[in-house]
C-alpha cells in the first residue's frame, strides 16, 4: 500500500513496526486529503483509537479528535476541490511517534469559502503532522501549519496584502519558498 502514497523525500531506516505506524498515518492523511474519500469524520474513524485526540487550536479551532479534523477538512476541500498532498518532505517514526512533514497544493475552484467567491487561484504550502500510534491506530494527531501561506495565495487572507513585495506576504514567494530564500 505504501507505494500508493506520494513520494517521500527524506526518511531514515525504520523497524517494521515503525514503518507500519508511518503507513497507518499516511493512510489517515490520504483519506483526510481526498475529495472523493473524505466524507467527514466517519471516513477515518476506523484508523483511530476510541479515545484519540487532535491538537491545532489556532488553525482548526473546535476540533478535538482526528475525526473532527477530517470533518473540518472536508469543508475546505469543498472549496479547494483538487487539494492533494504532492510529497512527504520528511517521514519517520520513533517507536509509536510519527512525523509527516508534507507539501500540499490545490486551486480555489469549488464552493465559496467563508463568503469569498472562488477565483481559481492556486496555492502550495507545507505543514507537519505529528502522530502517536497505539496498537496500529492513531491515538493523537498534532498539526503544525502556518495557514497564512495558503490563505494569501488563495486570497483568503483577512488583510489587504496581495500586492506586497515582502516575501512574508507575497503569494509567489509563499508558494515557492525555495526561490524566496534569496529575496
Amino acid at each position: 500500500m505504501s507505494s500508493d502514497y506520494p513520494k517521500t523525500v527524506m526518511t531514515t531506516e525504520q523497524t517494521p513496526e515503525e514503518q507500519k505506524n508511518i503507513d497507518v498515518c499516511k493512510e489517515y492523511m490520504s483519506i483526510a486529503y481526498s475529495p472523493s474519500r473524505n466524507n467527514g469524520g466517519s471516513s477515518v474513524e476506523h484508523l483511530c483509537t476510541s479515545d484519540s485526540w487532535f491538537w491545532a487550536p489556532s488553525t482548526f479551532p473546535g476540533c478535538e479528535t482526528p475525526m473532527d479534523y477530517a470533518e473540518s477538512h472536508a469543508h475546505v476541500m469543498a472549496s479547494v476541490t483538487n487539494l492533494r498532498i504532492t510529497r512527504y518532505d520528511q517521514a519517520w517514526a520513533k517507536g509509536g511517534h510519527v512525523l509527516l512533514r508534507y507539501t500540499a497544493e490545490g486551486n480555489f475552484d469549488g464552493k465559496p469559502y467563508k463568503g469569498i467567491q472562488p477565483n481559481g487561484n492556486h496555492a502550495r504550502w507545507s505543514a507537519a503532522a505529528i502522530f502517536e500510534v497505539e496498537d496500529g491506530k492513531v491515538k493523537s494527531f498534532t498539526k503544525d501549519w502556518d495557514q497564512k501561506t495558503m490563505q494569501v495565495q488563495l486570497k483568503w487572507a483577512p488583510v489587504n496584502v496581495y500586492e506586497s513585495d515582502d516575501p512574508r506576504w507575497d503569494s509567489t514567494a509563499l508558494g515557492f519558498p525555495e526561490r524566496a530564500r534569496t529575496k
